[in-house]
């Protein structure tokens, strides 16, 4: 679990959403547009979703540990290359490792992780887990407050990340989930559940929409917080805030989905999300930035450990398997929602309408979601 944990730290923490609270001095010192940014985040997360494509035909667990071991020393490379060049290509293919690294440790981790607890007779249930994604979120932006402070250049702050990755890499790569003999992979597929393809479609639509929702605060908190004039220098504390919120949140959705049920928890983490996405579009007071901050933080982890370890109990034979066919359309999400946040930015110099487009697909999901039959919860 430990070694999962530090997995998503380096896959998740690093080679993803380090890229949010670097991100001003980035465009700063190089000029890189806002459209240029959003272009670059939907690279990551196409990087993620064919990451996802190839996590959802690999059969052989023995292959998916390679990948996932293989993903835990590209995220270091990924964010130490990122220094290396101005030439936006290059950004572009470090960038896209960076995202097939994500899918390693979200996906193949945590399938891995999940088989262990399942073959264990352990809760089936990811949510310690996940602190991994919130401890990655603090670590990327304490990591990027820190360096930034030492370092005024922007690749020596790219290094300088890649440096404190090197922590978490050794607990990572000494404790990689096990591959699960096979006899015991064999006898899971055997009472492996059905779930219904209406469940599924459904499941996808809702889990579209919580990407969407997702990628625009992951991709553009710090540098929405920087331009407010009254806020400017607390983007990297809104961010932290997003990690120290996901952290404890993990424990809470677990004991939500126990208590009301799988799809009255992801509904009610869907609209306080959304609540969440709105406050800094509504204000522009530092309350209402790091109100946000911490709702977005708090119900995020929640909707992505409560989503994935749904579909992973249903098929326990592979669970990464099925998690990563799902995440497909998460990750879909996530390639498109940055560049049209990022073209509507450039437009209107303002993230106002990116935000409330985005509360609008956050409510489509919700609308999926409460048509879910209720013999699936």
């Amino acid at each position: 679990m430990l070694g999962g944990i530090f997995g998503l730290v380096l896959s998740i923490g690093m080679a993803r959403f380090a890229f949010t609270p670097l991100l001003p001095a980035l465009q700063l010192q190089t000029g890189l547009s806002d459209a240029g940014a959003g272009g670059l985040a939907a690279i990551n997360y196409a990087g993620y979703i064919s990451g996802a494509l190839a996590a959802a035909w690999i059969d052989d667990v023995r292959w998916r540990h390679r990948l996932y071991s293989m993903g835990l020393w590209l995220s270091l490379l990924t964010v130490a290359a990122m220094a290396m060049s101005t030439w936006m290509p290059s950004w572009v293919l470090w960038r896209y490792l960076g995202g097939l690294c994500g899918a390693t440790g979200m996906l193949l981790g945590a399938g891995l992780v999940l088989g262990w607890l399942m073959r264990q007779g352990r809760r089936p249930e990811l949510g310690v887990l996940f602190i991994g994604l919130g401890l990655g979120i603090v670590v990327s932006a304490l990591g990027a407050w820190g360096v930034s402070r030492i370092w005024s250049l922007w690749s020596d702050q790219w290094l300088a990340m890649a440096a404190v990755g090197l922590v978490f890499f050794v607990p990572a790569w000494l404790w990689r989930p096990p591959v699960p003999p096979a006899a015991l992979a064999a006898n899971a597929a055997q009472v492996a559940p059905k779930v219904s393809r209406r469940w599924m479609l459904t499941m996808a639509g809702s889990y579209f929409a919580a990407g969407w929702g997702f990628v625009i605060n992951a991709t553009f908190t710090v540098a929405m917080v920087e331009r407010e004039p009254a806020l400017a220098g607390q983007g990297a504390l809104a961010w932290a805030l997003v990690g120290l919120a996901a952290m404890p949140a993990v424990f809470l959705w677990d004991k939500v989905a126990r208590r009301f049920g799988d799809t009255r928890a992801l509904l009610l983490a869907f609209g306080l999300q959304t609540v969440s996405i709105v406050l800094p579009a509504v204000s522009a007071s530092l309350f209402a930035a790091l109100a946000g901050a911490v709702g977005y933080g708090a119900t995020f982890i929640g909707i992505v450990s409560m989503t994935l370890a749904l579909v992973g109990r249903r098929a326990p034979q592979n669970p990464g398997k099925a998690m990563a066919r799902l995440t497909l359309s998460y990750g879909a999400a996530q390639v498109v929602a940055p560049v049209v946040a990022g073209a509507m930015a450039q437009a209107t110099g303002t993230f106002k309408g990116a935000i409330w487009l985005t509360a609008a697909v956050m409510a489509a999901g919700m609308a999926l979601l409460a048509t879910l039959p209720k013999d699936q919860d």
